[in-house]
């Protein structure tokens, strides 16, 4: 059971987890260093929790208690109860979403694990629960460079409502675990095995060996239309960054680029493409449907 804590000091110590959340570069240096990550909010906390991910404290209000109750009563961590004052003096922001926690992140997995099996066996391999027969992920998203944690955590939520099976990023690629990530894709990151490449120049290799076809999604319309593609038994569809798209090099890897067709009226109008986040929502319903 999680123990209350009241504190009213925002520099007691105990709260360096969350210390100025909204500051990208000092949470990208202490999360690393310490291992953890921060999700927020009832429905994120709680999926956290269920893919099993070590609680290492609770920052909330006292008016939230209540509603998380059973889960409290479930963890053993500090609950640190503050009034909104101090919340705000500590992360940086007006925190309204119920519950901050501090979670401790689980070891991520290889491209080869995450290509031979779910991430769910990988969390909960050493635990003692069911395992559920998973088949090797025949539907990816290779995630280049992108660098908004907001674009990739709602690309989490796209795959994992439109059946996508894992996702692999780049080495530069926006962490899924940054707060904002995760609030986004509103604990999708949990959902969808992935795993972080250590190699971007030959790191497209192991897909092809793992045999699957590299399809590269552009807004050249030149390109085939992602629906009239033929798709093989294995399919990554690799997209690029926010402004540049996919890199020269990664385009030329692939297997063959693949655009969404733009209407001729949004063409005479300038608008040439659509945003990544859009982009891969209609790509992933093009590729699950292959």
């Amino acid at each position: 059971m999680a123990h209350l804590v009241p504190i009213d000091d925002p520099a007691d110590l105990r709260l360096s987890d969350y210390v100025r959340l909204t500051d990208v570069q000092l949470r990208k240096t202490l999360e690393v260093e310490e291992g953890l990550f921060i999700a927020e909010g009832d429905k994120v906390v709680r999926r956290a929790v269920e893919t099993g991910h070590p609680v290492r404290s609770f920052l909330m209000a006292a008016k939230w208690l209540e509603a998380l109750s059973d889960l409290l009563d479930r963890v053993e961590a500090p609950v640190y109860v503050v009034d909104d004052a101090v919340a705000e003096a500590v992360t940086g922001y007006a925190v309204h979403r119920g519950a901050l926690a501090s979670m401790a992140r689980l070891p991520l997995p290889s491209v080869p694990g995450v290509l031979t099996r779910a991430r769910r066996d990988l969390v909960l391999e050493d635990l003692d629960v069911p395992q559920r027969p998973v088949s090797p992920p025949r539907r990816i998203l290779i995630l280049e460079d992108l660098a908004d944690h907001g674009n990739v955590g709602a690309i989490f939520r796209c795959a994992a409502a439109l059946g996508v099976e894992a996702i692999i990023l780049s080495p530069r690629c926006a962490d899924p675990l940054y707060r904002r990530a995760v609030k986004v894709s509103m604990g999708a990151v949990f959902a969808i095995p992935y795993a972080r490449m250590t190699n971007w120049h030959d790191g497209l290799a192991e897909l092809r060996e793992a045999g699957f076809q590299l399809l590269a999604l552009t807004p050249d319309q030149a390109a085939v239309p992602m629906d009239k593609i033929a798709m093989g038994d294995r399919v990554a569809l690799m997209l690029g960054s926010e402004g540049d798209g996919l890199s020269s090099h990664w385009l030329h890897e692939a297997d063959e680029p693949v655009c969404i067709p733009m209407s001729t009226d949004a063409m005479a109008l300038g608008v040439d493409s659509l945003n990544v986040v859009a982009a891969a929502a209609i790509a992933c319903h093009s590729l699950m449907r292959g």
